[in-house]
C-alpha cells in the first residue's frame, strides 16, 4: 500500500474489460494497492460504466469512481447529476464526472453544478439544456469533480473555462506533442483568469510503462503539474501492472511532484475555483491546511457548505469545518486550531447540541462525524467502542441483535460524543443510570496534540474529569462502555388536558418518586395541556401498565399510546432531518431535588408568561444516584429532575427563569446555552470546579477548548 504522504494521485481504467468481475477484481486490487481512483467509461457493445461502477462501489470502500467518457448529447445533464449524486451517497463521497468535449459541455458543467445546489428549492436555466423549475438534487457527499477527456483544441479550451480537471484521452501519447498539450492548456487557464493548480491534469498510461518512462513522466509532473497517473489494463494486462507501477515508478514521481510543489507549481488537493476562494474568511490560513484535512474540509462557497455551517439550533458560519477521517486527521486538525486562536473553534459531533457551540461564526469547526464506527470488542464482557461521530440511532441499532442496549437520551439523531462526555439523561437512567456511568476508557487528542487513554488505571484523573466535563480537555476519539442487557421495552406516549399547571407538576413529582426505577418519564408541558413520554425497562405489558397507571391518573387523558417495543425502535422512532438552525439557541438548565409547591408556582407563572415555548422535566434518580458524587465530574447525584426552558428572547426568558433559580441544586450544561462562567460555577460544585481548574492549567494552560464551557480560571482570548 501507498503511504499517506504520498502526491501523485494514482488510476486504473478498467473501461477495456469485457469480463465484469474481472474488471471489479482491478479494481478492488487498486485499492488494496493505495490507487485513487478507477475508471470506467461504456462502450458500443461492452460494458456499462455505472453499473460496473455501482458494482465495484459496492465492493471497495475508499477509492474514487470515475465515470469517463460521458456524452452530454446523450445524457442530458440533469439526468446525469441525479445519477451521480445518488452514487456519490451510496458511495459516501467518492464519484468523479469526465465529459466529452462536445459543443455544450461548458454549459453542462453549469448546469450539473446548479442541480446539485440544493440550498435553492428550483432550478431555472435556459439554453441548451433548458430547465423549467427542475428540483435539485440529491446532494452529493462531497464537491464532485468534473473533468473534461481529450487532447484536441476544444477539449482543453472547455477544461480551462469551466471544469475541475483534464485527461489526455490517448494512451502512451508521445510525450512531446502531449508536452505541447500541456502548454497549450496553461496558456488556455491564463487568459481564464485561473490558477493552474485549479485543475487535475490526468495522464493515461499503458499497461507496458515501467521504471524505462520514469524520467519522461516525472518531467511532466515538474514542468507541467501533472497530478494523477491512470493506467489502462484489460484481460490481457500483466497480473503484476498494477503492482509494479506502484512500486517502481510511483515513489519516483512523489519525489518529482515534492519539487514541483517547492515551486508553486503543484497542490497535493487540488485548488478550488476563483469563486469559492473569494468566499474564504480573512485569518484563515487556508492554503496552510495539511492535505489530509483539506481533502475533505468544507469552506464557505462549497457544494456542502450549507448543510455543515449550521447545527440542530443554532444558524453558523464557520470559516472552515475541518472533518477528520482518521485520530491522526485529528491532532493534524489541533495543530491547525493551534495556530488560530485568534478564531473561534467549535468541537462537533453530531451537531445537535443545545448550547449551539459547535458552529461559530467566521472560525473553526472540528466535524468529527466521520468516526463513526461501532465495535464489539469483548461479547462476554459486553464491552463496545463507539467513535464520537457515531449517533444514538445507529448504536442502539448495533446494540440490538445482542440483546443489549445503552442509555442516551431521548432522541437518536443525537452524537455520542456531545452527551458522552457530559452525562447522558435518558429513558434508561432510573434503571442504569448516566452513560457516562458504563464509560470504561477513552482515547483522546489533547490540547499540545498529544494523544492518551484515560480510564481507572491510566491517567485516573483525567477519566474522572471526562464523566461529565470532558469538552474542556480534549478531543475524544474513542469511547469504550460496557452495555447492559436490555429487553424489550415498555413506552408510552401520554396527553394531558391540565386545569392547574401547579398541582399537575407536584402530582407527576410525586407519582414519578413513588414509581420504580424501571420507570423513566420525561415531561414537555405548557399552560393548558401536557405530554409524558416514558419508559419502562421490562417486556410484562402488566408490569409496564401497573407501573404507568399512576402516572396516567394525574390528569384527564386526552391521547394514549403504549407498545412494548425494541429500545433501538424508540431512538429510530424520530427520522434525521437537516441540522438547518437559525439564530441563536436560548436554554436554560437547572436540577432540582424535588417537586416543591413553590417551585410548582413559579414554573406555572413561567409557563403563564409565554417566554418560552418548551417546558421540559427528565426524571432522574434511582441508578443515577447510586453513583457516589466524587467518581465523576458529573456531582449532581441527588437530583431528581433536570428541567429545560427555551424561548427566542434571552432578556424575557431569564425574567421568568430568574425566579426559579433559587429551587436548583445545579445545571445540566448540555441544556445551557449560556456559556458564562457563572453557569459554569453553577454546574460544578465548589470542590469540583477546583479540580477540574487544576487539571485545565496542566493539560489546556492556553484555553485551547475555550468556546464552548471554559473551565479556565481565567479565560484567555476567548472569542464569542
Amino acid at each position: 500500500m501507498r503511504p499517506r504522504t504520498a502526491l501523485i494521485r494514482l488510476g486504473v481504467d478498467i473501461g477495456e474489460f469485457t469480463d465484469p468481475a474481472g474488471a471489479v477484481e482491478r479494481a478492488v486490487e487498486a485499492e488494496r494497492l493505495g490507487y485513487d481512483y478507477v475508471l470506467a467509461a461504456s462502450t458500443e457493445g461492452g460494458l456499462d460504466a455505472w453499473a460496473l461502477l455501482s458494482w465495484t462501489a459496492a465492493r471497495t470502500e475508499r477509492i474514487g469512481l470515475v465515470a469517463a467518457g460521458l456524452d452530454v448529447a446523450e445524457i442530458r445533464p440533469a439526468v446525469l447529476a441525479r445519477a451521480a449524486g445518488s452514487l456519490d451517497v451510496l458511495g459516501k463521497g467518492r464519484v468523479t464526472l469526465e465529459l466529452r468535449p462536445g459543443p455544450a459541455a461548458a454549459e453542462a458543467v453549469t448546469v450539473l453544478r446548479r442541480m446539485w445546489d440544493t440550498s435553492q428549492r428550483r432550478v431555472h436555466h435556459d439554453g441548451a439544456f433548458r430547465l423549467a423549475g427542475a428540483e435539485p438534487g440529491p446532494l452529493p457527499a462531497h464537491d464532485v469533480r468534473i473533468w473534461i477527456g481529450g487532447d484536441d483544441p476544444n477539449a482543453v479550451k472547455v477544461a480551462a473555462d469551466a471544469a475541475d480537471g483534464w485527461r489526455a484521452g490517448v494512451p502512451g501519447q508521445d510525450s512531446r506533442q502531449l508536452a505541447r498539450t500541456m502548454q497549450l492548456l496553461a496558456k488556455a487557464l491564463a487568459e481564464a483568469g485561473r490558477d493552474e493548480r485549479e485543475l487535475d491534469r490526468v495522464v493515461t498510461l499503458p499497461d507496458t510503462v515501467g521504471a524505462q518512462d520514469v524520467e519522461t513522466l516525472a518531467s511532466l509532473v515538474t514542468e507541467h503539474g501533472v497530478t494523477t497517473f491512470v493506467l489502462r489494463v484489460d484481460e490481457r494486462s500483466p497480473a503484476d501492472a498494477l503492482e509494479r507501477f506502484a512500486r517502481e515508478v510511483a515513489p519516483r514521481l512523489n519525489e518529482a511532484a515534492q519539487h514541483a510543489m517547492t515551486e508553486g507549481r503543484f497542490s497535493p488537493v487540488p485548488m478550488r475555483r476563483a469563486e469559492v476562494r473569494a468566499q474564504r474568511v480573512p485569518g484563515i490560513d487556508y492554503d496552510g491546511l495539511p492535505a489530509n484535512l483539506a481533502a475533505t474540509a468544507v469552506e464557505p462557497g462549497d457544494l456542502l457548505y450549507p448543510t455543515t455551517r449550521s447545527t440542530y439550533l443554532r444558524g453558523g458560519a464557520p470559516g472552515l469545518v475541518l472533518r477528520p477521517q482518521t485520530v491522526d486527521d485529528v491532532v493534524d486538525a489541533v495543530a491547525f486550531a493551534h495556530r488560530h486562536r485568534h478564531v473561534p473553534l467549535g468541537i462537533r459531533s453530531g451537531g445537535h447540541g443545545i448550547s449551539g457551540r459547535s458552529t461559530n461564526d467566521g472560525g473553526l469547526v472540528i466535524d468529527l462525524g466521520a468516526l463513526n464506527a461501532i465495535e464489539v470488542l469483548d461479547e462476554d464482557r459486553r464491552l463496545v467502542r463507539i467513535g464520537p461521530g457515531a449517533r444514538w440511532r445507529d448504536v442502539a441499532r448495533a446494540l440490538q441483535p445482542y440483546g443489549w442496549a445503552l442509555g442516551s437520551g431521548d432522541y437518536g439523531g443525537v452524537g455520542v460524543g456531545g452527551l458522552a462526555t457530559s452525562g447522558g439523561i435518558g429513558y434508561l437512567s432510573r434503571k442504569h443510570g448516566l452513560t457516562i456511568d458504563h464509560l470504561q476508557a477513552v482515547d483522546m487528542v489533547l490540547a499540545d496534540g498529544s494523544t492518551v487513554r484515560a480510564s481507572h488505571a491510566e491517567n485516573p484523573e483525567l477519566f474522572w474529569a471526562v464523566r461529565g466535563a470532558g469538552a474542556g480537555f480534549g478531543i475524544v476519539t474513542g469511547f469504550e462502555f460496557t452495555v447492559d442487557e436490555v429487553s424489550d421495552v415498555g413506552w408510552a406516549q401520554l396527553a394531558f388536558w391540565v386545569a392547574d399547571p401547579a398541582d399537575f407538576l407536584l402530582k407527576f413529582g410525586a407519582a414519578v418518586t413513588a414509581a420504580p426505577r424501571e420507570t423513566t418519564p420525561f415531561l414537555i408541558m405548557n399552560s393548558s395541556s401536557a405530554q409524558v413520554m416514558a419508559m419502562v425497562a421490562t417486556d410484562d405489558p402488566d408490569e409496564i401498565l401497573a407501573q404507568l397507571r399512576p402516572i396516567a391518573q394525574i390528569a384527564p387523558l386526552v391521547q394514549q399510546q403504549v407498545v412494548v417495543a425494541p429500545y433501538a425502535a424508540v431512538m429510530n422512532m424520530f427520522p434525521d432531518a437537516p441540522h438547518q438552525g437559525r439564530g441563536e439557541p436560548v436554554s436554560r438548565s437547572g436540577l432540582v431535588t424535588s417537586i416543591t409547591p413553590e417551585f410548582a408556582e413559579d414554573s406555572a407563572r413561567l409557563l403563564a408568561s409565554g417566554a418560552v415555548h418548551w417546558f421540559q422535566l427528565r426524571s432522574m434518580g434511582g441508578a443515577i444516584a447510586d453513583v457516589a458524587p466524587e467518581e465523576t465530574a458529573f456531582a449532581h447525584r441527588d437530583a431528581a429532575f433536570q428541567i429545560t426552558a427555551m424561548g427566542s428572547h434571552p432578556q424575557r426568558v431569564d425574567r421568568w427563569w430568574n425566579e426559579l433559580r433559587k429551587h436548583f441544586s445545579g445545571i445540566y450544561l448540555n441544556f445551557e446555552s449560556d456559556t458564562s462562567p457563572q453557569r459554569v460555577a453553577e454546574a460544578f460544585p465548589p470542590p469540583v470546579l477546583s479540580r477540574l481548574r487544576k487539571l485545565k492549567a496542566e493539560l489546556d494552560p492556553t484555553g485551547l477548548f475555550r468556546d464552548n464551557f471554559t473551565l479556565a480560571e481565567n479565560p484567555v482570548g476567548r472569542t464569542a
